[in-house]
This record gives structure tokens, sequence and C-alpha cells, in this order.
């Protein structure tokens, strides 16, 4: 599967007539929308910054579509790119004045059901988590492209400017030490 090919059958022309007319950028929100979100949220360290960020990419993309050339690259790449961006802005913001919100530290409830597993479950995110926060910034970016938005070696080493083995091996020697500090900490499934 190539991550950046056109997943949806008219994209250059919704591209084209969002440059005319914004609701047709809503088909091109639908379709990329869950996947900028998840690679925004393995990045950062609450949903609701999360889901402000995304926001963001997509006002960045609507308001800067007449800039992206299909010539370039597919419009996923250019989308991807506006979300690093966004996400590497926020983390340069957030070292200037650090802080947590309230809400992040108190509301820490779900809506799955299950008290036991959703304890679980919490614990187990939370580990996750805090040992991804731990990586280095190249290393959570990497996790980030790869799982969350589910990007080939091929297309990370596009986006980073890294070669492909490079990082496989990268994710492979993150990937091993993650789950060496989660094994240590007795967190396992």
């Amino acid at each position: 599967m190539n991550d950046f090919s056109p997943a949806l059958p008219n994209e250059v022309a919704l591209v084209t007539q969002a440059r005319a007319d914004a609701t047709a950028f809503a088909a091109l929100y639908d379709h990329y929308f869950s996947r900028v979100f998840n690679y925004v949220r393995y990045r950062l360290p609450d949903a609701q910054t999360a889901d402000d960020i995304t926001a963001q990419v997509f006002e960045r993309a609507l308001n800067n579509i007449d800039s992206y050339r299909p010539e370039k690259a597919p419009f996923s790449a250019w989308l991807f790119a506006i979300a690093r961006n966004a996400v590497n802005d926020h983390l340069r913001r957030q070292r200037r004045r650090p802080w947590i919100s309230l809400e992040f530290l108190g509301n820490r409830s779900s809506n799955e059901p299950g008290p036991v597993d959703l304890v679980s479950d919490n614990e187990l995110q939370d580990e996750l988590l805090a040992a991804v926060a731990r990586l280095g910034r190249r290393e959570r970016d990497l996790i980030g492209l790869k799982f969350a938005a589910g990007l080939t070696n091929r297309r990370i080493a596009e986006l980073t400017g890294l070669s492909e083995s490079n990082v496989g091996i990268i994710l492979f020697r993150t990937m091993r030490r993650l789950r060496a500090e989660l094994k240590a900490r007795g967190v396992e499934r």
C-alpha cells in the first residue's frame, strides 16, 4: 500500500474544488481526520491538546490549499508535513512556558465499561505514554508517523530526510527500548 497515493479516487479534483469552494474540503477532512489526529495524539500528552492541534492543521491546510502542488507530493504528504510542523511549533511554545492543565489532571475518566479493565487499560496507557514521553524528539516523531499515521518506513524517510534503513533501525531500537522499559516496570501485555 502506498501511504501517499490518493486514497480518494477523486482527491486531486477535490483539492481543485476546495480551492474554489471551501465546502469541498469537507471530504478531504473526513478522510484524513482520524489519521492526522492519531499522529498528533502520539506526539502530545493529552487528547484535548491533540484535538486543538488537529483543528489547527486542517485550518492551515484549508487556508493554504492554494500553495499545495500535486506534482510535488501527494496531498497526504503535504497534510502530514503541516501536522508535523504544527506539533513541533506547539512543543516549542510549551518549552517556553510549561504547564499542566487542571482538566488534564482531574479528568481521567473513560466511557468504556468495566472498572477493572478501565483501571488496567489506563495504567497501561499511562505507562506507555510516559515511556514514549521519555524518548527523544526524533524517536517520538518516528513512532507517531509509523503507528499513529500508519506510514511506511519509505514514506517516513521521505518526510524526515532519513534513509529508509535508518528509519527502520531507529524504530526497531526504539520499540525494543520501550518493551524493555515496560517489562522492567512490570507492564506486559
